[in-house]
């Protein structure tokens, strides 16, 4: 019998196949175009004590807000569903999941220890070829990391259908932001990437700015006022110990990102009236100047592979996208529409380069590969900014400010393929989102 496949059509799925043709593994395909969300049923979990109870439907419920929230998947409401999971090792009736249309099913139990740890497993089928898609899994945990646990379900479903890496179980550290815009208070803040769990890193007795992830999640790159001018600082995210970075005197230092080693920085450093783009050893100190330019060169972010840096620069005349060795050298212009571009974020994929652009009195945030063919803009606004990638490559998370004396910024995400645009819920004003690697 030939395989099922489902092919995902700019982030929508379509069935390749009658049903009655279906037995092999079910997949989902991202190319192009469109069509529908794979429908799939999600029973509450089985609690198989009196203890997890509520933690068995509050999982089951974010296993499905995640998978629904990337548009490419459609939950079946339990109201319709013929037959009920009762026993996580209880045999599936597949004939009543295939009537009310499910192509996918996953079933789960959760368990709370005498020492109030928590067990989660959870199998996933292929409705249709009435078989379990790889091997049952489980998760091991406290109760108050429960959510965390139950991404990683999700993770692992998302994985096994799409083929790609997930990005649910990942933080986003941000600008979280009070007051009217002209005495706006920002202090840093990290939460899920669905904004929950929000912590705050820092008060709001100083600006602070653009926070980035090192590589493995442990630290945070952020630029402060707190001196009176700006400063790079490096914090640990589990102690919030934090430490500037050594610079010049008298100069100012800002937009910093990691290297993919985690052991180098980029930034951006004014001195004499000049701005120019330095790399760092961060355990030593030691600089080197990457540009020489009387223009103004900001923003850099590396390749994956660390031997590249994409950065901005007005060197032509108007804000454009260039990319350099990441030892410095002669950069290449890689933007040529029309307007200007900024704010350049290299995909953890490889393959694109995320930016912001004004034109025509409106923002948007992009995408292009990295010879800066095939330009597409995914959003438009009065005001996009700031583009940071999901750990997968998959999803663009920016920055939206509405405008006039009450406007006020929120974060937003969209799929690469413009669809799935949505706003990410958080306590109050938001800005200059970073998104993690996927926690270890």
């Amino acid at each position: 019998m030939m395989t099922r496949v489902l092919t995902l059509l700019a982030a929508l799925v379509v069935l390749a196949l009658p049903a009655a043709a279906q037995t092999g593994p079910l997949r989902i395909e991202i190319t192009e175009g469109v069509i529908e969300p794979l429908p799939f049923a999600n029973p509450d979990f089985v609690a198989e004590n009196a203890a997890a109870t509520e933690l068995a439907r509050a999982i089951a419920r974010v296993v499905a807000e995640d998978l629904t929230g990337t548009g490419l998947f459609r939950e079946i409401p339990s109201t319709a569903f013929i037959s009920q999971i009762t026993s996580f090792n209880s045999p599936v009736q597949f004939a009543d999941w295939r009537a009310i249309n499910a192509q996918a099913l996953i079933s789960g139990a959760v368990s709370v220890g005498g020492d109030g740890s928590i067990a989660v497993k959870f199998r996933l089928y292929d409705v249709f070829a009435g078989q379990e898609l790889g091997d049952g899994l489980q998760f091991n945990g406290t109760q108050a990391g429960w959510r965390r646990m139950a991404h990683k379900v999700a993770d692992a479903v998302y994985s096994r259908i799409t083929g790609e890496g997930g990005y649910f179980d990942s933080r986003v550290v941000y600008v979280a932001e009070t007051g009217p815009k002209d005495d706006r208070r920002k202090r840093l803040a990290i939460m899920d990437y669905d904004g929950a769990n929000v912590q705050y890193l820092t008060d709001s007795a100083s600006i602070v700015l653009a926070p980035r992830f090192s590589p493995s999640g442990d630290r945070i790159l952020f630029t402060s006022y707190e001196s009176g001018f700006p400063r790079i600082y490096v914090m640990d995210v589990a102690s919030v110990g934090r430490r500037a970075l050594a610079t010049q005197d008298g100069t100012m230092s800002f937009a910093p990102r990691f290297a993919p080693d985690g052991n180098t920085v980029v930034y951006s450093l004014t001195t004499g009236g000049n701005t120019d783009i330095y790399r760092m050893d961060i355990n030593s100190g030691a600089a080197t100047r990457l540009t020489s330019t009387p223009s103004i060169e900001t923003a850099p972010s590396f390749s994956p592979d660390g031997s590249r840096i994409v950065f901005e620069s007005d060197r032509s005349g108007t804000q454009q996208l260039y990319i350099m060795s990441a030892q410095g050298g002669e950069p290449q212009r890689i933007s040529f529409g029309q307007g200007r571009y900024g704010t350049p974020v290299w995909s953890p994929r490889g393959d694109l380069i995320a930016f912001t652009k004004q034109s025509k009195g409106r923002f948007h945030i992009g995408v292009m590969r990295t010879d800066g063919s095939e330009e597409r803009l995914l959003t438009a606004s009065f005001l996009d900014e700031g583009p940071t990638w999901s750990p997968n490559g998959r999803v663009i998370m920016f920055t939206r400010e509405t405008q006039g004396e009450a406007g006020s910024a929120s974060l937003y995400s969209v799929d690469i393929s413009g669809r799935n645009l949505k706003q990410i819920r958080t306590e109050g004003g938001a800005s200059d989102p970073a998104w993690s690697p996927l926690q270890r």
